[in-house]
Protein backbone atom coordinates (compact mmCIF):
# COMPACT_ATOMS: atom_id res chain seq x y z
CA UNK A 1 0.00 0.00 0.00
CA UNK A 2 1.09 3.58 -0.66
CA UNK A 3 0.13 6.92 0.89
CA UNK A 4 -1.27 8.02 -2.46
CA UNK A 5 -3.40 4.89 -2.63
CA UNK A 6 -4.67 5.41 0.90
CA UNK A 7 -5.51 9.05 0.17
CA UNK A 8 -7.47 8.03 -2.95
CA UNK A 9 -9.34 5.23 -1.15
CA UNK A 10 -10.29 7.60 1.68
CA UNK A 11 -11.58 10.25 -0.72
CA UNK A 12 -13.59 7.77 -2.82
CA UNK A 13 -15.16 6.45 0.39
CA UNK A 14 -16.05 10.00 1.43
CA UNK A 15 -17.43 11.18 -1.92
CA UNK A 16 -18.81 7.93 -3.31
CA UNK A 17 -17.46 8.92 -6.70
CA UNK A 18 -14.29 8.31 -8.71
CA UNK A 19 -14.84 11.48 -10.75
CA UNK A 20 -15.43 13.66 -7.67
CA UNK A 21 -12.26 12.22 -6.11
CA UNK A 22 -10.28 13.04 -9.24
CA UNK A 23 -11.54 16.62 -9.17
CA UNK A 24 -10.80 17.14 -5.45
CA UNK A 25 -7.31 15.62 -5.58
CA UNK A 26 -6.33 17.04 -8.96
CA UNK A 27 -5.93 13.63 -10.64
CA UNK A 28 -7.41 12.17 -13.79
CA UNK A 29 -10.23 9.67 -13.31
CA UNK A 30 -8.08 6.93 -14.81
CA UNK A 31 -5.35 7.67 -12.23
CA UNK A 32 -7.92 7.32 -9.43
CA UNK A 33 -9.11 4.00 -10.86
CA UNK A 34 -5.53 2.80 -11.13
CA UNK A 35 -4.73 3.71 -7.49
CA UNK A 36 -7.85 1.91 -6.26
CA UNK A 37 -6.96 -1.17 -8.33
CA UNK A 38 -3.37 -1.22 -6.99
CA UNK A 39 -4.60 -0.90 -3.41
CA UNK A 40 -7.18 -3.66 -3.92
CA UNK A 41 -4.39 -5.86 -5.29
CA UNK A 42 -2.20 -5.03 -2.26
CA UNK A 43 -4.91 -5.94 0.28
CA UNK A 44 -6.24 -8.88 -1.73
CA UNK A 45 -9.92 -7.93 -1.66
CA UNK A 46 -12.33 -5.55 -3.42
CA UNK A 47 -12.69 -2.18 -1.68
CA UNK A 48 -15.61 -0.73 -3.65
CA UNK A 49 -18.77 -1.87 -5.38
CA UNK A 50 -19.26 0.07 -8.61
CA UNK A 51 -22.80 1.10 -9.52
CA UNK A 52 -24.52 3.57 -11.85
CA UNK A 53 -24.39 6.45 -9.36
CA UNK A 54 -20.81 5.98 -8.24
CA UNK A 55 -18.98 3.67 -5.86
CA UNK A 56 -19.93 2.25 -2.46
CA UNK A 57 -17.24 0.91 -0.11
CA UNK A 58 -17.32 -2.77 0.80
CA UNK A 59 -16.81 -3.70 4.49
CA UNK A 60 -13.10 -3.99 3.70
CA UNK A 61 -13.19 -0.57 2.02
CA UNK A 62 -14.85 0.99 5.05
CA UNK A 63 -12.25 -0.52 7.38
CA UNK A 64 -9.32 0.61 5.24
CA UNK A 65 -10.75 4.12 4.82
CA UNK A 66 -11.12 4.42 8.60
CA UNK A 67 -7.49 3.46 9.18
CA UNK A 68 -6.31 5.54 6.21
CA UNK A 69 -7.79 8.66 7.80
CA UNK A 70 -5.79 8.04 10.99
CA UNK A 71 -2.57 7.32 9.07
CA UNK A 72 -2.84 10.44 6.92
CA UNK A 73 -3.62 12.62 9.96
CA UNK A 74 -0.52 11.27 11.71
CA UNK A 75 1.61 11.93 8.62
CA UNK A 76 0.31 15.53 8.43
CA UNK A 77 1.03 16.08 12.14
CA UNK A 78 4.55 14.67 11.77
CA UNK A 79 5.21 16.87 8.74
CA UNK A 80 4.08 19.98 10.61
CA UNK A 81 6.20 19.11 13.66
CA UNK A 82 9.29 18.53 11.54
CA UNK A 83 8.69 21.80 9.69
CA UNK A 84 8.58 23.55 13.04
CA UNK A 85 11.93 21.99 13.98
CA UNK A 86 13.49 23.31 10.78
CA UNK A 87 11.86 26.72 11.15
CA UNK A 88 14.08 29.43 12.61
CA UNK A 89 10.90 31.19 13.80
CA UNK A 90 9.90 28.96 16.67
CA UNK A 91 8.82 29.78 20.18
CA UNK A 92 6.26 32.26 21.48
CA UNK A 93 5.13 35.66 20.18
CA UNK A 94 2.68 37.92 22.01
CA UNK A 95 0.56 40.19 19.80
CA UNK A 96 -2.04 42.73 20.91
CA UNK A 97 -4.66 44.77 19.08
CA UNK A 98 -7.59 47.06 19.72
CA UNK A 99 -11.03 45.42 19.36
CA UNK A 100 -11.82 46.34 15.77
CA UNK A 101 -8.36 45.18 14.66
CA UNK A 102 -8.71 41.84 16.44
CA UNK A 103 -12.12 41.25 14.84
CA UNK A 104 -10.65 40.19 11.49
CA UNK A 105 -7.29 41.70 10.49
CA UNK A 106 -5.10 40.33 13.29
CA UNK A 107 -6.49 36.75 13.35
CA UNK A 108 -6.10 36.46 9.58
CA UNK A 109 -2.55 37.80 9.75
CA UNK A 110 -1.73 35.29 12.49
CA UNK A 111 -3.11 32.48 10.32
CA UNK A 112 -0.98 33.73 7.42
CA UNK A 113 2.12 33.82 9.65
CA UNK A 114 1.70 30.43 11.34
CA UNK A 115 0.96 28.70 8.03
CA UNK A 116 4.51 29.60 6.98
CA UNK A 117 6.05 29.20 10.45
CA UNK A 118 4.19 26.35 12.21
CA UNK A 119 6.76 26.28 15.01
CA UNK A 120 5.71 29.74 16.15
CA UNK A 121 3.04 29.93 18.86
CA UNK A 122 1.20 33.26 18.89
CA UNK A 123 -0.73 34.60 21.87
CA UNK A 124 -3.32 37.28 21.05
CA UNK A 125 -4.42 39.94 23.53
CA UNK A 126 -7.33 42.32 22.90
CA UNK A 127 -6.75 45.69 24.57
CA UNK A 128 -7.22 49.42 23.91
CA UNK A 129 -4.26 51.35 22.55
CA UNK A 130 -3.11 52.89 25.89
CA UNK A 131 -3.03 49.46 27.57
CA UNK A 132 -1.10 47.99 24.64
CA UNK A 133 1.54 50.71 24.77
CA UNK A 134 1.97 50.31 28.52
CA UNK A 135 2.36 46.52 28.14
CA UNK A 136 4.87 46.94 25.32
CA UNK A 137 7.04 49.27 27.38
CA UNK A 138 7.03 46.67 30.16
CA UNK A 139 8.13 44.00 27.68
CA UNK A 140 4.93 41.96 27.89
CA UNK A 141 3.98 42.17 24.21
CA UNK A 142 6.11 42.29 21.08
CA UNK A 143 3.70 43.61 18.44
CA UNK A 144 0.89 46.10 19.12
CA UNK A 145 -1.74 47.20 16.60
CA UNK A 146 -2.66 50.74 17.60
CA UNK A 147 -4.78 53.56 16.18
CA UNK A 148 -4.22 57.30 16.06
CA UNK A 149 -6.35 60.10 14.62
CA UNK A 150 -9.17 62.55 15.19
CA UNK A 151 -10.87 62.25 18.55
CA UNK A 152 -8.15 60.06 20.06
CA UNK A 153 -5.54 61.11 22.64
CA UNK A 154 -1.98 62.00 21.68
CA UNK A 155 -0.26 58.76 22.59
CA UNK A 156 3.41 58.58 23.56
CA UNK A 157 4.95 56.64 20.67
CA UNK A 158 8.54 57.76 21.21
CA UNK A 159 11.11 55.00 20.89
CA UNK A 160 8.78 52.63 19.03
CA UNK A 161 9.07 51.46 15.45
CA UNK A 162 5.81 52.16 13.63
CA UNK A 163 4.66 50.52 10.38
CA UNK A 164 1.59 52.00 8.71
CA UNK A 165 -1.13 49.47 7.93
CA UNK A 166 -2.91 51.12 5.04
CA UNK A 167 -6.36 49.94 3.99
CA UNK A 168 -8.47 51.11 1.09
CA UNK A 169 -11.54 50.85 3.33
CA UNK A 170 -12.51 53.82 5.44
CA UNK A 171 -15.40 54.08 7.84
CA UNK A 172 -18.72 52.40 7.17
CA UNK A 173 -21.93 51.32 8.82
CA UNK A 174 -23.27 47.88 9.65
CA UNK A 175 -26.95 47.50 8.76
CA UNK A 176 -29.44 44.66 8.80
CA UNK A 177 -29.93 42.89 5.46
CA UNK A 178 -33.52 44.21 5.47
CA UNK A 179 -32.39 47.85 5.87
CA UNK A 180 -32.76 50.13 2.80
CA UNK A 181 -29.03 50.88 2.94
CA UNK A 182 -28.17 47.18 2.48
CA UNK A 183 -28.48 47.36 -1.31
CA UNK A 184 -26.34 50.50 -1.59
CA UNK A 185 -22.71 50.65 -2.66
CA UNK A 186 -22.00 53.65 -0.42
CA UNK A 187 -23.76 56.14 1.83
CA UNK A 188 -23.43 59.91 2.08
CA UNK A 189 -22.87 61.31 5.60
CA UNK A 190 -25.97 63.52 5.47
CA UNK A 191 -28.13 60.39 5.06
CA UNK A 192 -27.15 59.17 8.53
CA UNK A 193 -28.71 61.93 10.63
CA UNK A 194 -32.16 60.34 11.13
CA UNK A 195 -30.90 56.79 11.79
CA UNK A 196 -31.12 54.96 15.12
CA UNK A 197 -27.67 54.00 16.39
CA UNK A 198 -26.30 51.06 18.35
CA UNK A 199 -23.24 52.31 20.22
CA UNK A 200 -20.68 51.31 22.82
CA UNK A 201 -20.73 52.63 26.40
CA UNK A 202 -17.46 54.58 25.99
CA UNK A 203 -18.09 56.15 22.63
CA UNK A 204 -16.82 59.51 23.93
CA UNK A 205 -13.33 58.04 24.41
CA UNK A 206 -13.47 55.91 21.27
CA UNK A 207 -15.48 57.63 18.50
CA UNK A 208 -15.57 54.48 16.37
CA UNK A 209 -17.89 52.96 18.97
CA UNK A 210 -20.40 55.82 18.69
CA UNK A 211 -22.57 57.37 16.01
CA UNK A 212 -21.20 59.23 13.00
CA UNK A 213 -19.23 62.22 14.40
CA UNK A 214 -20.95 64.74 12.13
CA UNK A 215 -24.37 64.21 13.76
CA UNK A 216 -25.05 66.82 16.45
CA UNK A 217 -27.69 64.86 18.37
CA UNK A 218 -27.71 61.22 17.24
CA UNK A 219 -30.67 59.03 18.14
CA UNK A 220 -29.26 56.18 20.25
CA UNK A 221 -31.44 53.07 20.28
CA UNK A 222 -29.17 50.70 22.23
CA UNK A 223 -25.86 50.77 24.10
CA UNK A 224 -23.82 47.59 24.40
CA UNK A 225 -20.22 46.99 25.39
CA UNK A 226 -19.25 44.07 23.15
CA UNK A 227 -19.07 43.89 19.36
CA UNK A 228 -21.11 40.65 19.05
CA UNK A 229 -23.96 42.19 21.03
CA UNK A 230 -23.95 45.42 19.02
CA UNK A 231 -23.91 43.56 15.73
CA UNK A 232 -26.62 41.20 16.99
CA UNK A 233 -28.81 44.23 17.66
CA UNK A 234 -28.03 45.49 14.17
CA UNK A 235 -28.93 42.12 12.62
CA UNK A 236 -32.28 42.27 14.44
CA UNK A 237 -33.02 45.61 12.78
CA UNK A 238 -32.78 47.62 16.02
CA UNK A 239 -30.35 50.21 14.71
CA UNK A 240 -27.21 50.68 12.67
CA UNK A 241 -23.63 50.73 13.96
CA UNK A 242 -20.47 52.50 12.94
CA UNK A 243 -17.82 49.94 11.93
CA UNK A 244 -14.35 50.91 10.71
CA UNK A 245 -13.32 49.30 7.44
CA UNK A 246 -10.62 47.33 9.24
CA UNK A 247 -13.39 45.22 10.80
CA UNK A 248 -15.73 45.07 7.80
CA UNK A 249 -14.95 41.41 7.11
CA UNK A 250 -16.03 40.45 10.62
CA UNK A 251 -19.69 41.42 10.34
CA UNK A 252 -21.89 38.33 10.89
CA UNK A 253 -24.53 36.73 8.72
CA UNK A 254 -27.57 38.96 8.35
CA UNK A 255 -25.50 42.16 8.50
CA UNK A 256 -24.14 44.22 5.61
CA UNK A 257 -21.24 46.68 5.78
CA UNK A 258 -21.63 49.79 3.61
CA UNK A 259 -18.84 52.37 3.21
CA UNK A 260 -19.50 56.03 4.03
CA UNK A 261 -18.43 58.46 1.33
CA UNK A 262 -16.67 61.14 3.36
CA UNK A 263 -14.31 63.82 2.08
CA UNK A 264 -14.34 65.78 5.33
CA UNK A 265 -12.43 63.30 7.47
CA UNK A 266 -15.30 62.78 9.90
CA UNK A 267 -13.65 59.65 11.30
CA UNK A 268 -10.07 59.77 10.10
CA UNK A 269 -7.88 57.01 11.51
CA UNK A 270 -4.37 55.71 11.03
CA UNK A 271 -3.56 52.15 12.06
CA UNK A 272 -0.03 51.14 12.98
CA UNK A 273 1.88 47.99 13.83
CA UNK A 274 4.16 49.01 16.69
CA UNK A 275 7.24 47.15 17.90
CA UNK A 276 10.21 48.15 19.98
CA UNK A 277 13.07 49.82 18.15
CA UNK A 278 14.93 46.53 17.62
CA UNK A 279 12.26 43.87 16.97
CA UNK A 280 13.09 40.19 16.78
CA UNK A 281 12.62 38.05 13.68
CA UNK A 282 9.22 36.77 14.80
CA UNK A 283 7.87 40.27 15.49
CA UNK A 284 9.17 41.47 12.11
CA UNK A 285 7.50 38.53 10.36
CA UNK A 286 4.22 39.35 12.14
CA UNK A 287 4.37 42.95 10.93
CA UNK A 288 4.94 41.73 7.36
CA UNK A 289 1.98 39.36 7.67
CA UNK A 290 -0.21 42.28 8.83
CA UNK A 291 0.92 44.38 5.85
CA UNK A 292 0.16 41.55 3.43
CA UNK A 293 -3.25 40.83 4.96
CA UNK A 294 -4.50 44.41 4.99
CA UNK A 295 -3.43 44.94 1.38
CA UNK A 296 -4.92 41.66 0.11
Amino acid sequence: MTLTGLRVVLEVARTGSFSATAERLGYTQSAVSRQVALTEKAVGTPLFERHARGARPTPAGEALARHAGKVLDDIAAATQELAGMRDRLAGRLVVAGFPTATAALVPRAIARLTAVHPGLKVQLIEAPTPAQLAAMRRGRIEVAIVATGDGLPEYDLEGLRLTALRSARGAGVAVAESHPFAVRERIEPDELADQGWVVGPRSGDAPEFGAWPGIAEPRITFTARDWPTRLGLVAAGLGIALVPGIAAQAVPRGVHWIPIHDDTGGLRRAVWAATNDNPGAAATAMVHALEEEISS
